[in-house]
């Protein structure tokens, strides 16, 4: 009888867990990534390999929101550049941190994304008060969502947009964790007022954040390509249960969850 193979096993489940979660409320990265340091993997190396197998998630959720991104093009415009640029500059700087440096500020980086996760919804509600809206919004001809695009904001707010989302984009290509709440805060202080495109800006730029990070990972030869494989079959699983288990636990308990455990993780990490 073959032995068990405890480390994919490992990986295989934290990409189920961190694509359900991700479906459903944000912060797989904060299961996806510790379970890569749990079985010994470098801490770089660990969120390279973690970039690289999310990656298809965020582009997943992107063409589930295409038909909400119809009137946003002018932020897409705008918000793409520093997502890339960002990204590239992020993912730069991880691979020039020596991996003992690394490995001290990935609990409190862990822990910060923790605690943002948990203040999720106090900080967009909080946030959500920009200083101008979108154009009197009208259903379209099928009665769906409006498709009308958004009146243009003023130079303050594009400033303030532009420099928020570079910064987000260079977070984004050095760690992740939390990017996404980041940029559901940006989004609501700079005027924008529907959930759902607001995700899927947010997924388009994600895509951006961590394709750019991904690709010069894989260049750079940061990627454990086999532990990219298990965690990707098990995060694309894990987005397609997730959407079910979601109507049955809801975000709430998903979210505290997850606040758990990254407190767990950073605790450990600390003790370690």
């Amino acid at each position: 009888m073959a032995a068990v193979n405890w480390d994919a096993t490992i990986i295989l489940v934290a990409g189920v867990l961190a694509g359900a979660i991700n479906s459903i409320a944000g912060g797989g990265t904060l299961i996806s990534f510790p379970a890569l340091l749990w079985i010994g993997r470098d801490p770089i190396m660990a969120n390279a390999t973690n970039t690289v197998a999310i990656w298809p998630g965020s582009l997943a959720g992107a063409i589930g929101y295409r038909r909400e991104l119809s009137g946003m093009r002018r932020w897409l415009l705008l918000l793409i550049v520093p997502s890339l640029l960002g990204g590239a500059v992020g993912s730069w700087l991880l691979l020039r941190t020596p991996s003992s440096v690394f490995e001290r500020i990935v609990p409190f980086l862990i822990l910060g994304a923790t605690l943002l996760l948990a203040a999720q919804e106090l900080i967009t509600r909080k946030l959500a008060v920009g200083g101008w809206r979108l154009a009197e919004e009208t259903p379209n001809e099928n009665g769906g969502l409006p498709t009308t695009d958004l009146q243009q904001p003023p130079t303050g707010w594009i400033v303030f947009a532009f420099i928020f989302q570079l910064l987000v984009g260079l977070y984004g290509g050095y760690f992740g964790a939390g990017m996404g709440i980041l940029m559901l805060a940006a989004l609501g202080l700079i005027g924008l007022t529907d959930l759902h495109q607001m995700n899927g800006l947010k997924n388009i730029l994600a895509v951006c954040i961590n394709g750019i990070a991904a690709i010069y990972f894989a260049l750079a030869g940061a990627v454990i390509w086999k532990d990219v494989a298990v965690m990707m079959i098990g995060s694309i699983a894990g987005g397609y249960l997730g959407a079910r288990v979601a109507r049955r636990l809801g975000r709430k308990f998903v979210r505290g969850a997850v606040v758990t455990i990254g407190i767990v993780m950073t605790i450990a990490l600390f003790l370690a």
